[in-house]
């Protein structure tokens, strides 16, 4: 089977692509910095305060009872969500006041 070779027509073109004026490619993070240090202190808080508090409560506080301790972890995990909820409404509706005030 035998290569395609380049039509004139074709090289013209890719000449013009190849010395065309270059233009400044925009290599800005897709997400800021600060939105993924609160994912992973979200992620950090959602991993070690329930379990810790589980370990840290289940025989000094509870007395080896490991439903009232697995409560607890379960009730923190779930205030460490609802606290990542209203910590990315209060981002988004930062953002959107500051696009406000751009316009």
């Amino acid at each position: 089977m035998a290569t395609r070779r380049i039509v004139n027509s074709e090289r013209t073109v890719l000449k013009k692509d190849d010395n065309g004026p270059e233009e400044k490619s925009d290599i800005a993070p897709a997400v800021p910095k600060d939105v993924i240090y609160k994912l992973l202190g979200f992620t950090l808080a959602m991993v070690v305060l329930p379990i810790g508090s589980y370990f840290a409560t289940v025989n000094t506080v509870f007395n080896g009872n490991a439903s009232y301790a697995g409560g607890l972890a379960a009730v923190l995990a779930n205030v460490v969500l609802i606290w990542y909820i209203i910590v990315a409404m209060n981002e988004d509706q930062s953002d959107r006041t500051e696009t406000k005030k751009d316009k």
